[in-house]
């Protein structure tokens, strides 16, 4: 513990964001820095617990109170490497993970004011990009063996480096055109500049991970055979051994590509789009791809309904608003959370469920909640409006999901274009051989990167396991 009374003489005091008139006319990072003092004097208000919540709470288990202690005495590569050993990619956390640690940090039961983990993260990884602590492996040790990773989001990019630094030939394939998943074609580049991923790609590349790109691999839904996925590995040089037992792992980290549509009248308008689908584009856009007129997803000059009230749906706000448009009202049917910073029903360490304002709300937006969508309505085959109608939730008799009753009366908020950001299915998979493995959100549904990570790590301890 570096500092025993910082806690108490020194508050939480976070970076901030740049401001909104600034913003909101660029997709530029909207997040910005401390100087190396005050960052050091927010890891100095660390207590190192008897008992470190924050290593309870983290997906990865990251030791805070260690790596806290470290930055504190400016001892920044001592720092980095703490925090590598449980985090492979703290530069994604540090810009957009919840923090989990920090809801279940002593000090936020204390006072709310809890340790800055994930910025002192952030700043730690950049420290040591930035001073060269940061070099390729050149000494790991070959075991002859190797691994199919299928998807290069967080949880196959995690399992393909936590494999590869164990011996394993590991060869990434994504059916995109470049790695990151969600974290290149769902979030923002103004919550994390993509330039970010390719320094790590390039990394992981440099330590002998291979990457092919545009090359999408049959995944079977449930109910079907794998022949058709181990003959597209076979073609691709993974082969079945002589004796006809399988001398390589398989990784499936394909996510959760299938959105949760809504099937209300006037689904197929014009201007009824997934939030992927603005994301994405907008993300590619900016990578310098072009885009027909007619292909072209943008909220310039138009007003914009979102229906969800997560962080995509927050996501496309701020997307909207750097495309100029006109207004954005975000809807959501469920009701709307309690104030900050406790929550009753999930008090310290559990998660606090309640109200969240990111950057983007911040930005400009009218937020409702409980209400219902009826009705997408158009004309010449383009949306005009949404009709919707304010609902209420009542106690279930029979226990379980709460019963939707309608409260007031059907309205029309006028849009034309309406953004779907209601979650992700999750995957059903088929029965797979042993030497197939699932990890992330293709096996659990949509989650937190971080925890996607997470799994993406103790899968690859799973092929471990069964290729020794």
């Amino acid at each position: 513990m570096g500092n025993p009374k910082a806690f108490l003489e020194i508050h939480r005091q976070e970076a901030g964001y740049r401001p909104i008139h600034d913003r909101i006319h660029d997709f530029g990072e909207v997040e910005q820095t401390l100087n190396t003092h005050q960052r050091r004097e927010q890891a100095s208000r660390c207590m190192d617990c008897g008992v470190p919540f924050c290593h309870w709470a983290c997906p990865l288990g990251n030791k805070a109170p260690e790596w806290n202690e470290a930055l504190y005495k400016g001892d920044w590569k001592q720092a980095y490497r703490l925090l590598s050993t449980t985090n492979p990619f703290p530069e994604f956390t540090g810009r957009i993970c919840p923090a989990l640690c920090e809801k279940a940090c002593v000090l936020n039961r204390f006072n709310h004011e809890p340790t800055t983990n994930r910025e002192d993260e952030c700043a730690i990884i950049e420290a040591a990009f930035r001073e060269g602590y940061i070099m390729p492996r050149t000494d790991i040790s070959r075991n002859g063996k190797k691994v199919a990773v299928i998807g290069a989001g967080p949880a196959g990019l995690a399992a393909a480096n936590a494999l590869n630094l164990m011996g394993y030939g590991v060869t990434v394939f994504e059916k995109n055109e470049a790695a990151g998943g969600l974290l290149r074609y769902g979030i923002p580049n103004f919550k994390l500049n993509k330039a970010i991923i390719d320094r790590r790609i390039t990394l992981m590349e440099q330590e002998g991970i291979e990457f092919r790109y545009n090359t999408p691999l049959p995944i079977p839904p449930r109910g079907e055979g794998v022949d058709r996925l181990m003959a597209a590995l076979n073609e691709q040089g993974f082969c079945t051994s002589p004796s006809g037992e399988a001398g390589w792992g398989v990784v499936i980290a394909t996510g959760t590509p299938t959105a949760r549509d809504l099937k209300a009248p006037g689904r197929e308008l014009k201007g009824v789009h997934f939030a992927l689908e603005l994301l994405s584009q907008q993300n590619r856009v900016l990578a310098g791809m072009e885009f027909s007129k007619d292909e072209r997803i943008t909220a310039k000059g138009k007003d914009v309904l979102v229906i969800g009230g997560g962080d995509t749906g927050s996501d496309c706000i701020g997307t909207a608003h750097r495309q100029g448009c006109k207004s954005v009202t975000q809807i959501e049917i469920m009701p709307r959370p309690v104030e900050g910073p406790e929550d009753p029903q999930n008090p310290w360490p559990e998660w606090p469920r309640t109200l969240k304002t990111t950057s983007s709300h911040e930005e400009g937006c009218t937020r409702r909640w409980n209400i219902n969508t009826l009705e997408f309505l158009g004309k010449d085959g383009k949306l005009t409006g949404v009709k919707v109608q304010e609902i209420d939730w009542q106690p279930n008799p029979a226990g379980g999901r709460p019963i939707m009753v309608e409260k007031g009366k059907p309205e029309i908020i006028k849009a034309e274009l309406c953004l779907l950001a209601m979650g992700f299915l999750k995957p059903e998979h088929s029965e797979y051989p042993a030497n197939v493995f699932v990890c992330g959100d293709s096996a659990n549904g949509a989650s937190l990167v971080v925890r996607a990570m997470a799994s993406g790590i103790e899968t690859a301890k799973k092929v471990n396991e069964y290729l020794k």
